[in-house]
């Protein structure tokens, strides 16, 4: 789950700034900021309960 996390965070920040540099594919920042809102939950979920098995 952690290498699942940080592909997905990886991944939002990659759209992010192609999004902003490429002003015709602006739905990439949108893209960017669900999965980073993803991301953030599951990491949020896991420190809460405390599971740190997969």
């Amino acid at each position: 789950m952690n290498l699942l996390l940080i592909i997905v965070a990886v991944i939002a920040v990659v759209l992010l700034v192609t999004g902003g540099f490429i002003h015709s594919l602006n739905f990439l920042v949108w893209v960017g900021i669900v999965l980073a809102i993803i991301a953030v939950i599951v990491f949020l979920v896991r420190v809460i309960t405390g599971r740190r098995s997969i």
